[in-house]
């Protein structure tokens, strides 16, 4: 197999990349690119998917942002095929996930639109019917899947994650355990609520950490960031001073919940301070910098 030095350059790269993607969760991300490095050299078994992974870890704590990220740096944008599993918790919606006569069903809609290889994921996974999960262990084992149509999908070329909030309340009470301590008792959990053949089957395993203060600042920082680069596109200017990133998260910070909290918060507050300035008669452009009642965000046209 022939693989490009600049391919093989971006692979033995990927973990830096992904960790400035994502913040507190380098050992999970290590974890993750090996076996995503072996997908992409032809290191696999042969009839199964490229890996398949479980993510087990608390809410807001990158499981599904890590799926989409890796799969837009490997395999370029909407090639994630996303099924939240709390929409099939009964046996008759296998036909929606499947097809029937009349119906192509989502997975194979999905396929279809990544052409060839993506990412099949399963958020929280511990919701599924059982009948589900026949299909899921079908996937599994031989990178095949039959439709309700009778048309079988292949596999092979894809990546398969699985997502669960299983173990998150014990994650929650081993804030201050080694990681290696927390990840033997999670997966305890996760193998007593789930069926034993899903285990046999998936390529890895992988603990998130909870997201501990000082991570949640560092991603309060990128989130005003990225705010601000999304209103860029919209015509405004709005350049953050440090010092707004304390406001994000006295206003988004949640220990439990981890960072969506703080992506709405960083939303909510940016956009709020631009609504204020154009309302005012501005042009929406200038420094973002805190407010003085040290609740809110406010731009100042004078300092663009």
């Amino acid at each position: 197999m022939s693989i490009a030095a600049e391919h093989l350059e971006k692979l033995r790269t990927l973990p830096d990349r992904l960790k400035a993607m994502l913040t507190g969760q380098d050992t999970a991300i290590d974890l993750v690119a090996e076996r995503l490095q072996h997908g992409e050299l032809g290191l696999t078994v042969p009839g199964r998917p490229k890996a398949s992974f479980l993510f087990l870890g608390p809410t807001g704590v990158g499981k599904t942002e890590l799926t989409l990220r890796f799969t837009e740096d490997l395999l370029g944008p909407d090639r994630v095929v996303r099924l939240d599993m709390s929409e099939y918790q009964t046996a008759d919606r296998l036909g929606l996930l499947l097809g029937t006569a009349d119906e192509p069903g989502r997975i194979a809609e999905g396929f279809d639109a990544c052409a060839g290889c993506g990412t099949l994921l399963f958020d929280e996974i511990e919701k599924a019917h059982p009948r589900v999960l026949d299909v899921l262990l079908q996937l599994l084992d031989a990178a095949r899947l039959t439709t309700g149509r009778n048309r079988v999908l292949d596999f092979s070329a894809w990546y398969v994650v699985l997502t669960s909030n299983i173990g998150a309340q014990r994650i929650m009470t081993l804030r201050k355990s080694k990681y290696e301590t927390m990840e033997r008792l999670v997966r305890q959990d996760a193998q007593r609520e789930l069926r034993p053949e899903i285990f046999a089957r998936i390529t890895l395993t992988v603990v998130f950490n909870k997201l501990d203060y000082e991570a949640q600042c560092a991603i309060a920082s990128g989130l005003v960031e990225k705010e601000c680069r999304t209103l860029a596109g919209l015509g405004y200017r709005v350049s953050p001073e440090p010092s707004v990133q304390g406001i994000v998260v006295s206003r988004g910070y949640h220990e439990r919940l981890g960072a969506r909290p703080m992506r709405d918060a960083a939303e909510l507050l940016v956009r709020n301070a631009l609504a204020r300035e154009l309302l005012r008669g501005g042009d929406g452009s200038g420094r973002l910098l805190p407010h003085s009642d040290g609740m809110k965000l406010h731009l100042n046209p004078a300092a663009s």
